[in-house]
């Protein structure tokens, strides 16, 4: 990989943002218009016209680091940041309805600027090969969020959310940037690939006690982004507290740009560590998928429901990562894992479409369990898209989900943590039943709430994203292989 001090054009997706992000900035301030519909539609431009830098750039071959490494361009990046950026345009085409109809948007356009500065974030950190970068990508991806969260000023809830999040996120990056500093301490070094040198040549070795310590407190930093457990305890308060399409900007793209991070970290920088964080993950990993499914099950709430399942997904994660037993093997584990992270967003995005769609203007908000009864007789479409989302989250054959899953078994029992891979199954069989009784709801219920009744209203372009979103959670489950392919091929290219 050829390193330059000072090359801009390698940084062309993150420029471009920036200066679209100020750019709509100001035209909001001149927009009198309550529904802010030409910010929206400069934002969605924005993301379009991103997709197509970061498309160019990846089938021209444009890799490499700029400024002295702290930036790096890569397969993995390009093709996480298109993940992003199409996450993102799904969220704002879903959430545009329900923020326009909450006053969301009538003071200004701060819902699709702070949008794209989260998306900006979540960039760095995508592209950051460097301690230093990767905080700041962070903290400009959280920043944006808790600012998301808290958008709702005469919502006390959304409030309340906010400030949880808040003080809650501030511990984790103050652990993070604990262990990224005892980490250079170490190693005398901030680059990742110098510190993977240093760490491989043994040169640190006197320091292993240091160096175990800075391994803790970085993933309980990691661990807090990806919301496992024990440090889950934001998740389902700010899940149901915050406004349902920042949950939506909360569970989805964020969740890529923490795995980005992760793998930077544990497989660039500490792969002469993976001895000590490889337990590490596989505790976490079955906390996570044991207390989060458990839990799941007394959910009444739907946003609360998913909020814990979010934490048993991303226990699915953390096996995926340690699955590897050699430095080949690692690669397919990462690509494995992104897989599995790539699915799951997928299928995020369309169950909270659906809450979105069925969430309606007078205030109504469909997010408990109850507000789904009787989906089925209003729309039978959309109660079978429900189905293929909770099919997939429940790795049920023939959805995206369950190839998902069956992937990381594989690379469990390969790498010969039979006893994992058993564990998770079990668990896997626990979170099918809340699953399964939303399914149950939307078919087989009464309704219960005069609302829960009325007609479906949405607009023609959600019913289109939203039917593409539930019907390529089966399309993908019955041919997952391009999509598996260009996960391992983005791995493999982050470490080539």
């Amino acid at each position: 990989m050829q390193e330059s001090n000072l090359n801009f054009a390698l940084a062309a997706p993150e420029i471009v943002l920036l200066v679209a992000a100020c750019g709509i900035l100001v035209v909001d301030a001149f927009v009198k218009a309550t529904g802010r519909a030409l910010t929206y539609v400069l934002t969605q431009a924005t993301f379009a016209l991103l997709i197509v830098v970061s498309l160019l750039q990846l089938s021209n071959g444009v890799y490499g680091a700029t400024f002295h490494g702290m930036y790096v361009v890569d397969g993995f990046s390009h093709v996480l940041k298109i993940f992003c950026y199409i996450a993102g345009m799904v969220t704002l085409v879903y959430g545009r309805a329900y923020a326009d109809a909450r006053d969301m948007t009538s003071r200004g356009g701060e819902l699709y600027v702070l949008a794209l500065l989260s998306t900006l974030g979540q960039m760095v950190m995508v592209s950051a090969g460097n301690l230093i970068s990767i905080y700041l990508g962070l903290e400009l991806m959280s920043l944006a969020l808790y600012a998301l969260v808290a958008l709702r000023r005469d919502h006390t809830q959304s409030t309340e959310a906010a400030m949880k999040y808040f003080v809650l996120g501030a511990l984790a990056s103050g652990f993070l940037l604990y262990g990224m500093s005892m980490l250079y301490g170490a190693t005398g070094s901030l680059d990742l690939s110098v510190i993977g040198t240093v760490l491989a040549t043994g040169v640190a070795q006197d320091m292993e006690l240091v160096l175990v310590f800075a391994l803790v407190f970085i993933i309980s930093g990691l661990a807090f982004k990806l919301g496992v457990v024990p440090f889950h305890m934001w998740v389902p308060d700010v899940y149901q507290g915050a406004p349902t399409p920042v949950t939506l900007l909360l569970g989805a793209a964020p969740k890529l740009a923490a795995f980005a991070i992760t793998v930077r970290l544990l497989g660039e920088a500490l792969p002469a560590l993976t001895p000590h964080w490889q337990p590490m993950l596989a505790v976490l990993a079955v906390l996570s998928l044991a207390i989060g499914n458990i839990v799941a099950i007394v959910q009444t709430s739907f946003k609360r429901m998913l909020a814990y399942s979010t934490i048993a997904q991303m226990g699915f994660v953390m096996l995926g990562l340690m699955s590897g037993s050699t430095p080949e093997s690692q690669v397919e584990a990462f690509g494995a894992a992104l897989f599995y992270v790539v699915v799951y967003v997928m299928t995020t995005l369309g169950t909270f479409g659906l809450i979105l769609l069925l969430s309606r203007a007078n205030g109504f908000e469909a997010d408990n369990i109850d507000d789904i009864k009787g989906l089925n007789r209003r729309s039978p479409w959309f109660a079978l898209l429900l189905l293929l989302m909770m099919f997939s989250l429940a790795g049920i054959p023939p959805t995206a989900g369950f190839y998902s899953k069956l992937v990381v078994l594989q690379m469990l029992v390969a790498s010969g943590h039979v006893a994992l891979a058993v564990v998770a199954v079990v668990m896997s069989l626990i979170g099918a039943f809340y699953y399964l009784r939303v399914v149950k709801a939307a078919y087989f219920d009464e309704p219960v709430a005069a609302d829960a009744q009325a007609p479906i209203e949405a607009g023609g372009t959600m019913r289109a994203v939203l039917s593409v979103n539930g019907l390529l959670a089966l399309v993908l489950g019955i041919l997952p292989g391009p999509l598996l392919a260009v996960c391992v091929v983005a791995a493999m290219s982050a470490f080539g």
